[in-house]
């Protein structure tokens, strides 16, 4: 007798894509509160700078502050995008004298707030609202340092944040901007903005800019 066909496989299900793993949290890592654990949410969109990276950020600050030790101070920040608060934080850990940390989420800025008040951080403000905002409120020419650090997929914010930090940077002044791809000079100098330091980690793209004026004067 013929034998009767086996029955057709179906098709299995393709597996559900992976959400890229995220830490737990992050640390502080020099300064005042050196080794602190800051907790990192499970929120769409935050991806805190990764440890090895923000070393280096902070020692190429800590150049340019030329004060030893990878202290930064008396400098005025803003952190325009602070999810977990570690580039603002930092800042403040290593003396800085007045930092601001705007984060649009409620959550997150009752966390920073909680933050803040565990470490008596006095340096610290904490503003729940618009990053680029509380930049464009900033007096022109005021600030040391910009950190520009949206969520990868929020790519109108850019050029608006990269816009007004080159308006508040002082003479000296530095932006550090992380992206999902590398920006060219030829972008940046719209800005009046030129690239100083970078690094690639992953899928991190670490820029360190400064105004074209200081570079070429």
């Amino acid at each position: 007798m013929p034998q009767k066909a086996a029955p057709a496989k179906r098709p299995s299900a393709p597996a559900a894509p992976k959400r890229p793993s995220r830490p737990s949290e992050v640390r502080i890592i020099g300064g005042e509160w050196k080794r602190t654990r800051l907790a990192v949410a499970d929120k769409p969109g935050l991806r805190p700078t990764p440890d090895r990276v923000r070393e280096t950020l902070f020692n190429w600050l800590a150049s340019l502050a030329g004060a030893g030790g990878g202290e930064l101070p008396g400098w005025q920040c803003v952190d325009a995008f602070a999810g977990t608060g570690a580039l603002g934080f930092e800042a403040a850990s290593r003396g800085a004298a007045n930092v601001l940390l705007c984060e649009q989420d409620a959550a997150l800025a009752a966390q920073l707030q909680a933050t803040k008040t565990k470490l008596a951080a006095e340096a610290v403000r904490i503003e729940r609202g618009n990053g680029v905002t509380a930049l464009e409120r900033v007096a022109a020419g005021s600030l040391d340092a910009v950190f520009l650090d949206p969520p990868f997929d929020s790519t109108a914010l850019y050029e608006p944040a990269l816009r007004a930090a080159a308006r508040s940077l002082r003479a000296g002044g530095s932006v550090y901007l992380e992206a999902p791809r590398r920006w060219s000079d030829e972008e940046l100098a719209a800005f009046g903005l030129v690239g100083f330091r970078y690094l690639k980690a992953g899928a991190v793209h670490a820029h360190l800019l400064q105004r074209a004026a200081d570079r070429t004067a």
